[in-house]
């Protein structure tokens, strides 16, 4: 497989974590460089390792992870979608949260990894090495991650506090996306 063919699906995987920095960069209120690269980091992290995960895991598990995968994002994303309306209506602008939990930001980002995991799985049925390709599948994701936040922050000031009730509606969005993609066209 070529690099450009790597890069494609690098941006493919990253594109819910892109969705999901975006939202986060809406609702979090003091989000400073600490924040941004922390947040990065762990989507990267994530999108990066699971692919590696299912290259060891290989062929073996693939059809009982093709056949759940997409129910865990959804009820994952759902749930911290579903928290962050309940905040964005309970809340006043001066509650906002100044940071995000760190359970909230592995629990995204293992969500919106979990096609990764399959993705590792072609590439030991590819038989290929798998260095190159985690290591461009977590620097995509880290710059789409990164830009994400940086997008919806700057939206999110211009327009306020009901970008968080926005941000938990389009977390279940993309939870209900995931579920949909993969109960009928796959």
């Amino acid at each position: 497989m070529d690099i450009l063919t790597i890069i494609l699906i690098a941006i493919g995987l990253s594109m819910d974590s892109f969705a999901v920095s975006l939202t986060n960069g809406f609702t979090i209120r003091e989000l400073n460089t600490k924040r941004v690269l922390f947040i990065s980091f762990s989507f990267a992290t994530f999108q990066a390792l699971m692919p590696l995960i299912g290259w060891f895991a290989g062929m073996g598990v693939e059809k009982y992870v093709k056949e759940i995968d997409h129910w865990f994002a959804f009820l994952l994303l759902a749930f911290i979608g579903v928290k962050m309306i309940y905040e964005g209506i309970k809340k006043t602008k001066a509650e906002r949260d100044t940071e995000m939990k760190i359970l909230t930001v592995f629990l995204q980002s293992f969500a919106t990894s979990i096609d990764a995991f399959v993705i590792g799985i072609s590439f030991a049925i590819l038989d290929m090495e798998i260095a190159t390709p985690i290591l461009i599948i977590g620097l995509v994701t880290f710059v789409f991650s990164l830009a994400g936040l940086q997008l919806g922050k700057y939206i999110g000031e211009k327009l306020g506090k009901s970008f968080e009730i926005l941000g938990g509606i389009v977390l279940i969005g993309i939870g209900l996306k995931i579920l949909i993609e993969h109960l009928y066209f796959q």
